[in-house]
């Protein structure tokens, strides 16, 4: 009986940090950053129209989010996208990672 309290503790505790986590992001604010900072290069709504530039629609928010934090702190390396990278908060960071993974991602294929 102790072993399944724990069990149910273990699974709402979990499910409170993905709701905290999904909840905290802001799309629109994402949004407005995504046009401020980073539309030249990925596109507008991340789908890059040039083959030089990753298109950012439809990823993975974890995976665009932990992207930009290793930028940020050099663990992932791009001169470019650490300068962009570094000014970001763990809050703006979190909302382009949501923004980016909202979006509807286009297929294109290399000519």
């Amino acid at each position: 009986m102790i072993r399944a309290n724990r069990v149910v503790v273990a699974i709402a505790v979990a499910l409170s940090y993905t709701t905290m986590d999904a909840s905290a992001a802001d799309i629109e604010a994402g949004k407005a950053k995504a046009a401020e900072v980073c539309e030249t290069c990925h596109g507008v709504g991340g789908n890059s129209t040039s083959h030089d530039f990753p298109k950012l629609a439809g990823q993975y928010p974890d995976y665009l989010a932990k992207s930009l934090r290793d930028y940020k702190s050099g663990d992932r390396r791009n001169p470019i996208m650490a300068g962009f990278a570094k000014p970001l908060s763990k809050q703006e960071i979190d909302n382009l990672a949501a923004y980016y993974a909202a979006q509807p991602a286009a297929v294109s294929f290399k000519p």
